[in-house]
């Protein structure tokens, strides 16, 4: 695995990888994507040379991704690098853009959406998705990509920065993520899984970013839409 992970970028201290869905970012010593990332560069004297660290360095996440959602994590192994861009991450200055595919269909119009409602740092899973007060206010914009009978695929950018903001957004707009096991339908995870999908349909396709070894912001993204995602949206066409 550690082998096959695609590395999208890196820098003086930083890398930015494809985590695939599944994978824990941190909590998991030995099969998480923080392990693997640490392994690869032992084995590679090339990556190690273009990230500047020696072969005892501490790989550690500059932010967070659930395991279930796949896409783009920036990891750093130099503390400083590891301060700036977590910083940036703290401050809201990375822009961030999802795929996300979600039940029902999403009229597309001409220009950009967006979700606006309040939400609490917890929540309280499908049934109170926004969670207890008290709230703050959190705004989704998406996009309508592409649609098929019974999906909608968006191009979603939290404007905020709260746990599992798209995924209750969408629960909210009664569009929840397919394969949502925490906000999604319990009817819906029951045919999924019969038809052999059992991932969530969240995938975080950039991140426009300073890195500390660069005088102008980056933007990395990964290659587009998951097999998985592209196959289940095709098969419902």
């Amino acid at each position: 695995m550690a082998a096959g992970l695609a590395i999208l970028a890196a820098g003086t201290g930083w890398l930015a990888v494809d985590k695939p869905a599944g994978i824990s970012v941190h909590n998991a010593p030995g099969t998480d994507l923080v392990s693997l990332v640490q392994a690869r560069i032992a084995a590679d004297d090339g990556l190690t040379g273009q990230l500047a660290c020696g072969l005892d360095c501490q790989v550690k996440a500059a932010h967070r991704l659930d395991q279930d959602t796949s896409g783009i994590v920036i990891l750093a192994c130099l503390d400083h690098a590891l301060q700036w861009i977590a910083g940036q991450f703290q401050q809201g200055k990375v822009n961030k853009h999802y795929l996300a595919l979600v039940h029902g269909l999403i009229v597309p119009t001409d220009t950009p959406d967006r979700w606006s409602w309040p939400l609490s740092r917890q929540a309280g899973g499908r049934k109170d998705p926004a969670g207890p007060n008290p709230r703050i206010a959190c705004t989704t914009g998406y996009r309508v990509l592409d649609h098929s009978r019974h999906y909608t695929l968006l191009s979603c950018e939290p404007v905020t920065g709260r746990r599992h903001q798209i995924r209750r957004h969408a629960c909210l707009a009664g569009h929840p993520v397919v394969g949502d096991r925490r906000y999604g339908p319990q009817r819906a995870l029951g045919y999924l899984a019969r038809i052999g999908y059992t991932g969530l349909a969240l995938h975080a396709r950039s991140l426009t970013f300073m890195p500390p070894d660069r005088d102008e912001p980056i933007t990395v993204a990964t290659a587009g839409l998951p097999t998985a995602m592209r196959q289940l949206l095709d098969a419902d066409r």
